[in-house]
């Protein structure tokens, strides 16, 4: 009898030796995102007084782990989607007080909250406006390791036709801040930045004026 009771406290401590292992050690678990608090709609600081800003989104938000060991993000993107049209904003810019280009992004269990920003390129960008409708907004992550980009998050938004003539001012952007009761994100448009980092975003890009080939001096939230 005794010993039947050590042999089953042995395969015990070792199935719970082995579990503990294949969380902290062996199980990759994958990234995951919070509901964003924020999702902005508008142009970047321009980088010439002549020229408008790159179309630009932005949002808050805290990526996470769902293992021990943590995963690395190599890049993001965000895809946005109104009827049959797609546009991808695929530079990513994220930090709190200080803004970084995004690449090689650890993210451990406890997560990372920050502010992220995607500008679409700007060769691609010359078209695009926010105009009115039915939007889809997907944020997808490359993941080192995976073979595939993994999708986060994806919301469904919607631009009126008097949020649309808002957004027509200059310097206007459309911040659609979520509502916790309602559970909903609730639009409203306003003439700033979303932040005061957003001027340093161009500058970190290392865009330059084309007329004079040289850095121009962020503007001012």
């Amino acid at each position: 009898m005794t010993e039947s009771i050590s042999i089953a406290i042995s395969v015990l401590a070792l199935a719970i030796s082995g579990t503990t292992a294949w969380l902290t050690l062996f199980r990759r678990g994958t990234v995951r995102m919070t509901q964003p608090t924020v999702i902005f709609f508008g142009l970047d600081a321009p980088r010439a007084s002549a020229e408008e800003g790159l179309p630009k989104i932005y949002l808050r938000t805290l990526l996470f782990a769902t293992s021990k060991r943590g995963r690395v993000i190599e890049s993001m993107h965000v895809t946005l989607s109104r009827n049959e049209a797609k546009q991808n904003f695929n530079i990513w810019v994220y930090g709190e007080q200080k803004l970084v280009r995004g690449s090689g992004l650890y993210v451990g269990e406890n997560g990372v909250s920050a502010n992220h920003h995607f500008l679409a390129p700007d060769d691609d960008s010359a078209s695009f406006r926010f105009r009115q409708g039915k939007y889809r907004l997907e944020v997808f992550a490359h993941i080192l390791g995976d073979k595939k980009p993994k999708r986060l998050h994806f919301q469904d938004l919607k631009i009126t036709a008097d949020l649309a003539s808002q957004l027509e001012a200059k310097g206007a952007g459309l911040y659609f801040d979520w509502g916790p009761d309602s559970e909903e994100y609730i639009p409203h448009v306003e003439s700033r930045p979303p932040s005061p980092d957003l001027a340093e975003v161009s500058a970190l890009l290392g865009l330059t004026s084309r007329s004079t080939g040289r850095a121009d001096k962020p503007r001012s939230g």
